[in-house]
């Protein structure tokens, strides 16, 4: 388990828990913020110590090795897991350059240094402020709301009103203080992953393009680089996606925090001020508890704490709850007291003071008290303004708007990412949910409705559906295996829920997914790659019962399924799993990554140079020309991004350009729709001469549809290899990109095949 999730509604519970986790994202910026100076000061020295250059590298090696980016959450999606261990991968190149001590200082500073330097200063730095500004807000609401408990009931009631108003204006602000700062943390956990990751691929483009002998090892590097980089813009992509939601989350319990108190029906948490007795002459004192109350035990556990005092947390007394009585202010010269009788000790009262009288409501309604409450917590549901319903008539609607989009706009750039005018989406959904004037719409005018409405009205179609299309029950069944396993076993595993969804869902899913299969295939035109499907269609199709901040970080799960769906819309619907997964999915640790160090030995490695174009206007023109742009068509789901930069199949040529290697007519562009680039200018490319069954294929270029049989039979290891028998039969082939590897079409499927395990035809 990572770093846990920061609740919003924990901000105005504000528990010793909730302090505990906050120090542990403090904890980590600070070790962040060490990191990222020691990294610094390695680089000063790495460009001072020309001489010293083996020994400065080694030292920075291991700094690189021996950090870690911590997560939030319970897993890690498998970009991140790249992500998580780049830096290992980095200091492993580093390993191997003891010998080159050529020049390479020119541009680290430009490239490395500065982009460190100034995230540490300007986000690491802010979260240093905030934390100062969260503390003396702590400090002055807690004094204050110790004075306001103090004070004697017997004051004029216009003084004790301006205390409360005083004081509870001082709380807001303190309580918006903290979902700024919760929010400030949570932001720069995920941003520090692709902020301080690129910086160091923009030192490698440095370092490297100084070595004479690099040119060779670049081309290893290549695919590495490649799939990283896909990593990160996927993950900055997820990033954007994710901050989006907790910012919109914040700003409904900023609107309603009372609704956002007490998620739990089971129990109730809060401070309460708890009366002890001492033995004369030192009279009784009143200690702050945060106390939880578990409903159905009746139990009341008590922990001291007190945020003044360092934050450390005392005791845990838990007593069994009888009856609350409200107290009497004549009987005691404090505010919304109430007694409690416990089972424990017969006969003996303990006197608790709540925060204000509406929290003594709050307690003594949780407790079985007669006083009327507000509700302890809330489930989210969708605002929905069209009462859309999975009928004939909304299955109609969307086969029709799937063949007018299919007609008309499959070529359009940012399909489904562009959103049509609201008031047209409204009035075409409108209509076409209606069942008497659906059948007057025809969507194959261009004129009336235009392909960004059509779109727009179909993902509003699915969001106000009562129920998600996978289902709210399902809802976490799906997100395990998204978090796990092989890109196997992840499909088994949703080829097998898919086809627990009713028959209607599963229908109207299936439609779906061939037709956004076929988006993708488009991809080339349109920009919409199968990640970026995933990010319009997971939240879509996919929603938590709860908001919360902990459901919003699965979101890139959501993104995860979906892609699942999309590329393998054929084998998942079009046949019934036989029985259930046959394999256990395993646990949620990242798989180890196995580095082919034997292939990088005495040799520099390839490079990175930071995209410099403004991503916004990238045009889809910089595409390479085969189609293996930064954002290549492939996903991480049942793809695993982790899997493609390491490990070489036994007995096979190793697959050195991994999820890029294969090119098909799914070859796709960036993982944003406006974000399309080519490989580097300056990053060295020459592909092995092809030898043997290769070069047979160069000497048959002319040839429409060149062949080759298989001498022996193989079995895929990855995801862009095929598995055949001897005999089989391979159409359409022709040289792969990857050295030792041929493509060919297998049973409608294309993919990588071992050189030598062919003969032509």
């Amino acid at each position: 388990m990572g770093l846990h999730p920061l609740e919003f509604s924990e901000c105005y519970l504000d528990s010793p828990s909730f302090r505990e986790r906050i120090k542990a994202h403090e904890a980590e910026l600070d070790k962040t913020n060490r990191f990222i100076k020691e990294l610094y000061k390695d680089g000063k020295s790495l460009i001072g110590a020309i001489k010293q250059l083996a020994l400065a590298q080694r030292k920075f090696a291991h700094c690189l090795a021996e950090f870690q980016f911590e997560y939030i959450g319970d897993a890690k999606t498998d970009d991140e897991k790249c992500i998580d261990e780049s830096l290992q991968e980095f200091a492993s190149f580093l390993k191997n350059l003891e010998d080159q001590r050529e020049l390479m200082t020119k541009n680290i500073t430009e490239t490395l240094m500065k982009p460190l330097e100034k995230f540490r200063k300007e986000q690491l730095g802010s979260a240093k402020e905030e934390r100062k500004k969260y503390e003396k807000e702590t400090e002055k609401y807690y004094s204050s709301l110790e004075k306001l408990l103090t004070l004697s009931a017997k004051k004029k009631e216009q003084q004790l009103q301006e205390a409360d108003l005083q004081v509870e204006a001082m709380k807001q602000h303190f309580q918006e203080e903290s979902l700024e700062y919760v929010c400030k943390l949570q932001e720069i956990q995920e941003r520090k992953k692709f902020e301080c990751v690129e910086p160091m691929l923009a030192f490698f483009q440095t370092v490297f393009t100084f070595y004479h002998q690099g040119y060779e090892l670049a081309k290893d590097f290549d695919h590495y680089k490649r799939a990283l980089q896909i990593n990160i813009q996927n993950t900055r992509g997820r990033f954007e996606g994710t901050r989006s939601e907790v910012m919109e989350l914040m700003m409904k319990i900023k609107d309603s925090p009372q609704d956002h108190r007490q998620t739990s029906p089971i129990s109730v948490e809060g401070y309460l001020y708890v009366q002890e007795k001492r033995p004369p002459p030192f009279g009784s004192s009143w200690v702050k508890r945060y106390c939880t109350f578990v409903k159905e035990q009746k139990i009341l556990h008590m922990v001291t704490f007190d945020h003044r005092s360092g934050g450390k947390i005392g005791e845990t007394e838990s007593v069994t709850l009888k009856s609350c009585i409200r107290k009497m202010n004549d009987m005691l010269d404090r505010r919304f007291c109430f007694d409690i009788e416990i089972t424990d000790r017969p006969g003996v009262l303990l006197a608790v003071q709540a925060l204000s009288e509406d929290d003594r409501r709050f307690w003594m309604q949780a407790m079985g008290g007669k006083e009327p409450i507000h509700s302890y917590g809330r489930t989210y549901s969708r605002e929905r303004g069209i009462d859309a319903q999975l009928d004939e008539v909304g299955l109609a609607f969307v086969k029709n708007a799937i063949a007018a989009i299919e007609k008309r706009g499959v070529n359009d750039q940012g399909l489904y990412r562009v959103v049509g005018v609201s008031s047209k989406v409204q009035k075409l959904l409108t209509l076409m949910i209606d069942e008497k004037a659906s059948s007057e719409v025809d969507l194959s005018v261009a004129e009336e409705w235009d392909v960004k409405t059509i779109t727009s009205a179909l993902k509003q179609y699915l969001r106000s559906l009562p129920e998600p299309l996978m289902t709210s029950g399902l809802y976490k069944e799906f997100i395990v295996p998204a978090k796990c396993g092989s890109p196997e076993s992840r499909v088994e595993a949703i080829h097998y829920l898919i086809h627990k969804l009713p028959e209607k869902n599963l229908m109207v899913l299936g439609l779906l997914m061939k037709h956004l299969a076929s988006v993708a295939a488009h991809c080339k035109q349109n920009l919409m790659t199968v990640a970026n499907l995933g990010v319009v269609f997971g939240p879509t199709l996919m929603r938590p019962q709860e908001e919360t901040v902990a459901a919003i970080m699965d979101l890139k799960f959501q993104n995860i399924v979906v892609e699942i769906l999309i590329e393998n819309q054929e084998k998942i619907f079009g046949d019934s799993p036989d029985t259930s997964p046959s394999t256990t999915v395993p646990s949620l640790t990242a798989p180890t990554r196995q580095s082919r160090k034997q292939s990088r030995q005495n040799r520099p490695l390839a490079v990175y140079n930071p995209p410099v174009q403004d991503m916004q206007t990238a045009d889809s023109s910089n595409c390479t020309a085969d189609g293996a742009s930064l954002g290549s068509s492939e996903s991480v789901s049942s793809k695993s991004s982790s899997a493609s930069a390491c490990g070489t199949p036994p007995e096979k040529p190793p697959v050195l350009q991994g999820n890029a290697g294969v090119v098909s007519s799914a070859t796709s562009g960036p993982a944003s729709p406006d974000a399309c680039q080519s490989t580097p200018s300056n990053t060295p490319t020459n592909p092995a001469p092809p030898t043997t069954a290769a070069a047979d294929v160069d000497k048959q270029e002319s040839s429409p549809n060149r062949r080759a049989k298989a001498v022996y039979p193989c079995e895929a290891e990855h995801h862009s290899e095929l598995s055949f028998q001897a005999g089989a039969i391979f159409l359409d082939v022709t040289v792969s990109q990857e050295p030792g590897w041929l493509e060919g079409e297998l049973e409608g499927r294309r993919g990588l095949i071992p050189e030598n395990y062919v003969e032509m035809l």
